[in-house]
């Protein structure tokens, strides 16, 4: 058995956005799934504190969009609302039209997942998931397959959404500069078994602009210390 991560203890606040970063194979992935009750560890334990819900809700996010390819877009969000108990039935179409317009995909909402590009599926599953109004948000890589474009528009509508929204995220990524432009605080794992060897905070002022804050001292000297940090964990394993 292969043991994909070990001695892991972190916390995370409500509303914080944490980017996981590390490199291939390290346990990122297996670790949100871990949190997020999808893969069960062979030990430890996290809890979830002072959700205003009886129970707090997780949503997932994964590297594919997971759009039912036999529902048009306006579908595919409305279908995961009708299912949740905390929202009413008649306040489905609302919120469903609510987020097609915040992504900017209301005139595709008859359209059906191939009629689309990458980049507006994962509108959709960005969208379904703020709509479905959990309390954490886990993030596992969701723009690695997209193009450098769709990348940066989608950095800004994440931003846009979560702002003032009161989720938690958890963020899975390789990409560091991605990290640096979305987190509150970035945790950088060693290669596997991952472990943490960094847990830093991100001193760049909120709303952020994903293409000027690549010009600040902070997000260079970010970028760069979290490269050396895995590179040095890297060149001694």
């Amino acid at each position: 058995m292969t043991t994909a991560f070990e001695n892991i203890s972190l916390s995370v606040s409500k509303g914080e956005f944490v980017a996981i970063l590390g490199p291939s194979g390290c346990g990122k992935s297996t670790l949100l799934r871990s949190l997020a009750g999808l893969n069960e560890p062979s030990s430890g334990r996290f809890s979830i504190a002072s959700s205003q819900r009886s129970r707090a809700s997780i949503a997932m996010v994964f590297q594919e969009h997971g759009l039912f390819p036999w529902m048009t877009l306006l579908e595919n969000i409305s279908f995961i609302l009708k299912n949740n108990s905390q929202i009413a039935p008649e306040d489905v179409p609302i919120i469903t039209a609510e987020y097609l317009s915040i992504v900017g995909l209301s005139e595709f909402a008859s359209y059906y997942p191939h009629q689309v590009s990458g980049g507006m599926k994962q509108r959709i599953s960005i969208a379904r998931s703020f709509a479905n109004n959990p309390d954490i948000l886990m993030m596992d890589e969701p723009f690695v397959f997209l193009d450098y474009q769709s990348r940066l528009l989608l950095h800004e509508l994440l931003l846009k959404i979560w702002q003032g929204s009161g989720k938690t995220i958890l963020f899975v990524t390789h990409d560091i500069e991605e990290a640096v432009i979305l987190a509150d605080r970035v945790i950088v794992m060693s290669a596997s078994p991952g472990k943490i060897i960094a847990d830093e905070k991100i001193n760049i002022e909120r709303p952020r602009d994903p293409l000027k804050i690549r010009n600040s001292e902070e997000f260079r000297s970010r970028v760069e210390g979290f490269i050396n940090y895995i590179r040095s964990d890297i060149s001694i394993n």
